[in-house]
């Protein structure tokens, strides 16, 4: 009798999701008193004051089940110019994507993306067991015409992230309109705009508010520009029908009643928000310029991060640690797909300062001069 492995081959071969490493853990491994976190992209300033208001007034009703979102669904349709049936809330938006997953794929399909993706994105999708398919980066950018040439009869979903992480990079208006020429409308698309306020200001930007397609799901997080990441957050755009079927399989008490209450006032925090975004644009400058100067190779970027892509695995490996030593946290993309480049999230000024001098004591280091030369 054939023996039926309790655990299926794609899920026994897929790598957990690791989160980068803790204040706590390198303080503790180094015995340092100052820690730089710049490994997860999260918001330098805390979190929207609003929110934390809205949050603690919510603790007294813990004991009453949340409404699934409809709340926050409310008040993003006024927002956006939408139908409530439009929206969906969720814990995160990667809480949305893996509702997207079990929602509409079958065994015989297919995912399409680029090569690096998300690492969420990655782990969700191999875990439901379908062919994932990708195409090169060009310029560490999306290839959407070779993406456009790679869609075939089982291809279903599309993921494309807009800012690219972990490169920080965008496809344009014109680009997206060309893509979308030559994708069927049996497909369905995720532009997953985790990073959408850093880059909504740039006129090549394709905000996808102005593509509101019957195959296309908008993906967003109050994690990152709302500094909201511990709340768990996000909420999603599209048709109607397509939000009607992702509420069938999502958790019914999803978000929570603290989180919910967090991301509604958040929206309403206009001065937290222009703070952060003012914050991040010095950051960018100021870590692109010093890190240019070394001679080292940065990806443009339109996120709250920079990629720097390095001569080789070893020495991508040699200056996280290094940078560790030095109490500045960056985040190496090795589980990415991408073992020569390291992330660096912006953060406050004096952490940005803080990691080009580390950095550049270490980069110095390695090509045999000192940080004066």
């Amino acid at each position: 009798m054939e023996v039926v492995p309790l655990v299926p081959p794609y899920i026994e071969s897929l790598r957990p999701y690791e989160a980068g490493r803790t204040i706590e853990s390198v303080r503790r491994q180094y015995g340092l008193t100052h820690i730089a976190k710049l490994a997860s992209n999260e918001n330098p300033l805390g979190a929207s004051p609003k929110a934390i208001a809205a949050m603690t007034r919510t603790l007294s009703g813990l004991n009453l089940y949340p409404n699934g979102g409809l709340d926050l669904r409310e008040v993003l349709a006024r927002e956006f110019d939408l139908k409530v049936e439009n929206v969906i809330a969720g814990s995160g938006s990667e809480g949305i994507m893996s509702n997207i997953i079990r929602a509409f794929l079958c065994d015989e399909d297919e995912v399409l993306t680029t090569e690096a993706a998300f690492i969420g994105f990655q782990v969700l999708a191999r875990s439901r067991g379908v062919k994932y398919r990708t195409v090169p980066y060009d310029h560490w950018h999306y290839d959407l015409a070779a993406l456009a040439r790679e869609i075939n009869a089982n291809t279903k979903i599309i993921y494309l992230a807009n800012p690219n992480n972990p490169t920080g990079t965008i496809f344009t208006r014109h680009q997206f309109d060309e893509f979308y020429k030559h994708v069927p409308e049996r497909v369905l698309i995720i532009l997953d705009e985790a990073y959408f306020e850093y880059a909504k200001d740039n006129p090549r930007y394709p905000d996808s508010m102005h593509y509101r397609y019957d195959n296309v799901i908008t993906l967003r997080t109050f994690s990152k520009a709302y500094g909201l990441a511990g709340a768990r957050i996000g909420y999603g755009f599209a048709h109607e029908e397509l939000i009607r079927n992702l509420l069938k399989v999502k958790l019914p008490f999803e978000p929570s009643t603290p989180a919910q209450a967090a991301g509604v006032a958040a929206l309403a925090d206009k001065e937290f928000l222009h703070r952060t975004l003012e914050l991040n644009a010095r950051g960018l400058r100021y870590l692109g310029e010093g890190l240019a100067e070394m001679g080292l190779v940065v990806v443009p970027s339109e996120a709250n991060f920079i990629m720097i892509a390095l001569p080789s695995e070893q020495d991508a490996g040699r200056i996280f640690e290094e940078l560790l030593a030095q109490g500045v946290v960056v985040r190496p993309l090795k589980a990415f797909g991408l073992p020569n480049a390291i992330r660096i999230s912006t953060g406050t000024d004096e952490d940005n300062r803080r990691c080009v001098e580390a950095l550049r004591r270490s980069y110095a280091a390695s090509i045999g001069t000192s940080p004066a030369d």
